[in-house]
């Protein structure tokens, strides 16, 4: 187990590498001059010129890459061209709000998800099987940003039990935990019609072994046959899925935070976009590439706490 460890670890630096080098070329290789937007539409070519020669970007492409990657391992990302604050500084105001709006996502549609698969799995071809699952594939297909507006059409404009926007006066307040339940139902639902398809199918596979009819014919009862047999084995994809969609979430919320004004990790990559802002679009990328090898590692280590079956040498 140690030594599979470590080889996952030595996997990922390869990854995070080939992440920075495209999230640096594709960043520096997209029309338009930063320099430029920073001296403004009506600045002499000299000005221009200069600011250029100030952030570097005069030098070739492998000495700025090197630079950032040199800069990106002590965590130095450099200043921001349009806040003029250390990039690192914006990120740690900006990323906990992303952070916690994810998990409140993930935490409800993977309680929600597993419960509506196992009832799914458990009756099947049921008026409730075809219901739920005539429901996820509506979760699935459905844009964020329109669900989004949906619930804000629907609960802070007709019911007015939300409010519409914003983050509030903290995210542990009241007025804060009221301004999230919308985004982060918004960013959960399809996810959670997701798993509960998975959890479906996972348990529909495994109810149809022969150590459940085992376990039946020994005379436990079905809530023990459901829960301790049939469901612990039947959670591998789901976990899978679990990881795969945490990063997903991470990426995703950019759209749902656009639309509920939420300050986070989304909207000052979409503002650094907008402005040419190369130093915070490189930083936030590549934390959103660690984060997301990092819980695919958790899921790889997972596997073997959940389903004893799975051992790696």
């Amino acid at each position: 187990m140690f030594q599979y460890t470590v080889q996952k670890l030595l996997s990922c630096i390869p990854i995070l590498v080939l992440v920075s080098v495209f999230v640096f070329l594709l960043v520096h290789l997209t029309p338009g001059d930063p320099a430029r937007l920073l001296a403004g539409p009506e600045a002499y070519e000299e000005d221009v010129e200069a600011i250029r020669e100030a952030l570097g970007l005069n030098e070739p492409l492998h000495v700025q890459y090197w630079k950032f990657m040199s800069g990106a391992v002590r965590l130095d990302f450099g200043q921001s061209f349009r806040t003029y604050r250390p990039v690192i500084q914006d990120v740690k105001d900006r990323f906990p709000n992303t952070i916690i709006l994810a998990i409140s996502a993930i935490t409800w549609s993977m309680i929600f998800g597993i419960a509506v698969g196992i009832y799914a799995g458990v009756r099947p071809n049921s008026m409730g099987d075809g219901i739920s699952m005539g429901a996820s594939i509506v979760g699935i297909s459905a844009p964020s940003f329109w669900v989004g507006l949906l619930l804000m059409l629907l609960f802070a404009y007709h019911l007015r039990w939300l409010p519409a926007s914003g983050m509030g006066d903290g995210l542990f307040t009241w007025d804060g935990l009221s301004r999230m339940i919308m985004p982060s139902l918004t960013l959960g639902a399809g996810t959670a019609a997701v798993m509960a398809r998975m959890t479906r199918s996972g348990m529909l596979e495994v109810l149809h072994q022969d150590y459940i009819r085992t376990a039946r014919a020994k005379g436990l009862s079905e809530r023990v046959v459901i829960y301790r047999h049939a469901l612990r084995n039947g959670l591998i994809p789901v976990v899978t899925l679990l990881g795969l969609q945490l990063g997903v979430l991470l990426g995703g919320a950019v759209i749902t935070e656009q639309v509920f004004a939420w300050p986070g990790l989304g909207t000052l990559v979409i503002n650094a976009i907008h402005a040419r802002d190369y130093p915070t679009v490189q930083a936030c990328i590549l934390l959103i590439a660690i984060i997301y090898t990092i819980v695919n590692l958790i899921v790889d280590l997972t596997y073997s706490v959940i389903d004893p079956r799975v051992r790696y040498n």
